[in-house]
């Protein structure tokens, strides 16, 4: 099937932090007028860039070998890595960063911003903004959890491994008003109801991401759990017509078939 597009390399990332009544996520709204599920409610993430596989010498906790492995992958398992948490400071604000040398990880909340700004206008890159501050991404705490691919059918189509993270403490999270434009902490289970019910959008990935860590009390039980060896398995969808109507067909329905 020479048209079906090869799924673009992309990254994932849930923030989470212990609230008081349990386990927070992080989710943001999409922007209704992107041509990728508008309106929905997702976790920060997007492609892997080409700048991405160019910050292993800035990467603290992590190296290439190590992160393709747990991919499952021969090479360029780091730059999935590092586009989760650049996608996280885009998106949504939080910067996971420690020292390099005698570098001192940012508090300023306005320094923060106008580098989420520079960067959001491409006044800057992530590198640009690495280096002039001597500072290294902070991989230490992250935890590779899911592996799921666009099905064919829609105009863009993502290879993307969704990662998870305990949110900085001494950061405040924010909507970036372009791509996202809204943002909510919320309960996986509060969050998993209010989809049931059409309070929110979400679709099939972000759903189940939140299902697999709905039974989990604290932040470091999650982290826990997806840092443990588990077999993480390539799920993608598939669309079909039935009565009429379009499903969602997962590995092991009835009448699943993968793509040639």
């Amino acid at each position: 099937m020479s048209d079906v597009l090869i799924p673009r390399p992309a990254s994932t990332i849930m923030p989470l932090r212990d609230g008081r009544d349990g386990v927070e996520v992080l989710l943001v709204r999409r922007n209704l007028n992107s041509d990728f599920v508008g309106g929905a409610y997702v976790f920060p993430g997007g492609a892997v860039d080409a700048g991405d596989s160019a910050l292993a010498g800035r990467v603290v906790g992590l190296d290439d070998q190590t992160a393709s492995q747990r991919l499952g992958l021969t090479t360029g398992g780091l730059a999935y890595y590092v586009a989760a948490l650049r996608e996280l400071f885009e998106e949504a604000g939080l910067l996971l960063v420690t020292g390099l040398s005698d570098a001192t990880p940012p508090s300023d909340p306005a320094g923060l911003a106008r580098w989420r700004e520079d960067l959001n206008a491409r006044r800057c890159t992530f590198s640009d903004l690495l280096e002039s501050t001597g500072l290294g991404l902070d991989l230490r705490g992250v935890a590779y959890l899911s592996h799921w691919v666009t099905p064919v059918g829609p105009p863009r189509r993502f290879d993307t491994r969704f990662f998870v993270v305990e949110a900085p403490s001494d950061q405040v999270a924010g909507h970036d008003e372009g791509e996202t434009v809204a943002h909510r902490w919320m309960r996986p289970r509060d969050a998993l109801a209010a989809a049931a019910t059409g309070a929110i959008t979400m679709i099939l990935p972000t759903i189940r991401n939140l299902e697999s860590i709905a039974g989990f009390a604290r932040v470091e039980e999650v982290l826990a759990w997806a840092g443990s060896p588990r077999e993480i398995t390539r799920v993608e969808p598939r669309m079909a017509v039935r009565d009429g109507a379009t499903v969602i067909l997962l590995p092991g329905d009835e009448g699943y078939d993968p793509v040639d």
